[in-house]
């Protein structure tokens, strides 16, 4: 693995970068080489720095996607500042516990939201600007130019923090994953490798930059790697297809192939320059990657990674693309699949918790030292909450979630966020939130409710309305079952797994959803 003892800006964006090559292209036509990134970049450091963010504190940002919103990840880097990514889709009420929890510096919004949300950053303790993802909008730009154009990249060592993701567990409290910069650059430096990027390649970029997969992989692989991306504000078909014929790799969640493969255009002819198709955040059936094969000629690469560690696994550039599984460990990452209660490693084809150790696995939770402690063995191994079984030949194949996690069109639900505030709910007397199969989505967001109100549509949309308030559009349930009660074992446990074995054709195609 290349070395890097110190920022990891500087491995992103090495100052031998030709600076006249074009790393970002934006869908309204307006590009960045090198030079343009590395001006930018410096000018907003010094922003950031002006506004008296210092190394190790936080810088929140919720804003949509832009080069500009990239760029700014880039800028917290520089200044040593820790960047904390926040998806566009959170409420007030969301955004709040995070900024409480954090206690970020510095608090980048939309233009829109900055009388929204000016309050919550005051509560915080904690300077609001703005920035818009026209490339010229917002207070962070105001007066950019009279900015300097260098700025002296602040020295950071391999373990300290780059960046806090937030995530969940079966308590409902988002927990902010700590990743440092040597943390993110030993996962980019191996997945470049592995997945043979170079500078001759171009990036087709759908994800979101809130998420693990959009910031840490595509973007972090691709600067790494010298190679240049293809920004799209969001996933559009249209968009896509009119990308593709100019790209070389694309990486997306399931959701991204299923739609695609629904649209006529998709050929041999239009993805003949493609080399790679990668595919994470949730499961990929194994029918979407035979019929992806069949219409394109290209395997999709599965591979597999979490928030704590960004990625563990991968099926192979070169060899075996097995559908159903999540391929191999990366090289310099341990994984072991363990009896869950004891540690104890199993034989292969068994059963069992899914562990990983290695230089990608997070530093901890943020002010969590406890919830830290019991998320590690003693002998450093990750307790990923994953069941899975590992093969003779280690092709992983995930099995089941021991949280419940619900992936739905590539983004993190936790049940029992979305259950206590639902349980709050008039009339609702309790609640189970499960994923159920969805051929869009990967799994759709289901509530099954026990109320003491007789079940109807006026209800059922109280209920969605008195959620609408508090959560993401994403967390919603895409539908509501209703029921005398809810299936338990003889701990009192809901047993979800039969909820899920009742409801599993909800969303069959046959069906309307």
């Amino acid at each position: 693995m290349r070395n890097t003892a110190s920022n990891l800006y500087e491995a992103l964006c090495p100052a031998s970068a030709p600076p006249e090559r074009i790393a970002l292209r934006c869908h309204d036509g307006r590009t960045f080489d090198h030079a343009g990134i590395e001006a930018l970049s410096a000018r907003l450091a010094s922003r950031i720095a002006a506004l008296g963010v210092t190394p190790g504190e936080r810088v929140a940002v919720q804003v949509e996607k832009s080069a500009e919103a990239l760029i700014l990840y880039l800028a917290c880097l520089r200044a040593g500042a820790v960047y904390l990514p926040l998806n566009s889709g959170y409420t007030r009420a969301e955004l709040d516990y995070f900024l409480q929890d954090a206690r970020p510096r510095l608090f980048v919004v939309a233009p829109q939201d900055d009388a929204a949300l000016r309050d919550l950053a005051d509560a915080a303790g904690a300077t609001l600007r703005t920035l818009g993802a026209d490339g010229a909008s917002g207070s962070l730009l105001t007066g950019i130019a009279d900015q300097p154009a260098r700025f002296a990249t602040v020295a950071r060592q391999r373990d300290d923090l780059a960046a806090i993701l937030y995530t969940s567990g079966t308590t409902g409290r988002p927990k902010g994953a700590m990743l440092s910069h040597g943390n993110l650059f030993s996962n980019a430096d191996t997945l470049a490798r592995a997945w043979r990027f170079t500078p001759d390649d171009v990036l087709l970029h759908a994800l979101p930059i809130y998420h693990t997969h959009g910031l840490f992989v595509a973007t972090n692989v691709s600067l790494l790697a010298g190679a240049s991306m293809h920004l799209l504000p969001k996933f559009d078909v249209d968009e896509i297809v009119r990308a593709l014929p100019q790209a070389t790799v694309m990486m997306g969640v399931p959701t991204f192939y299923t739609r695609l493969l629904a649209d006529p255009r998709l050929s041999r002819e239009m993805t003949a320059g493609m080399r790679l198709f990668i595919s994470g955040s949730a499961p990929l059936l194994a029918q979407t990657h035979q019929l992806w094969e069949a219409r394109t000629g290209h395997r999709i690469l599965e591979r597999y990674g979490m928030t704590e560690t960004n990625m563990n696994s991968s099926n192979p550039y070169d060899g075996e693309r097995r559908a159903g599984t999540v391929g191999q460990p990366l090289p310099g990452v341990e994984m072991r699949i363990v009896e869950p209660e004891s540690g104890q490693p199993l034989a292969p084809g068994a059963i069992g918790m899914i562990e990983v150790r290695g230089p990608n696995v997070f530093q901890g939770y943020w002010g969590k030292p406890d919830q830290t402690a019991q998320a590690f063995r003693p002998d450093g191994y990750f307790i990923t909450g994953d069941l899975g079984r590992m093969d003779e030949e280690r092709y992983v194949e995930i099995v089941g979630r021991g949280k419940d996690l619900i992936i739905s069109g590539g983004l993190n639900i936790y049940p029992k966020e979305v259950e206590q505030l639902l349980d709050a709910v008039d009339g609702v007397v309790e609640s189970a939130i499960i994923g159920l199969p969805h051929p869009d989505l990967g799994e759709a967001v289901t509530a099954v409710v026990v109320a003491t109100r007789p079940p109807s549509a006026d209800f059922e949309q109280a209920i969605l309305a008195a959620l609408r308030a508090r959560l993401a559009g994403f967390k919603l349930p895409k539908h509501i079952l209703f029921a005398d009660d809810l299936p338990r074992n003889a701990m009192g446990k809901v047993q979800k797994n039969l909820l899920r074995e009742t409801h599993m054709g909800l969303y069959d195609s046959s069906r309307h959803d």
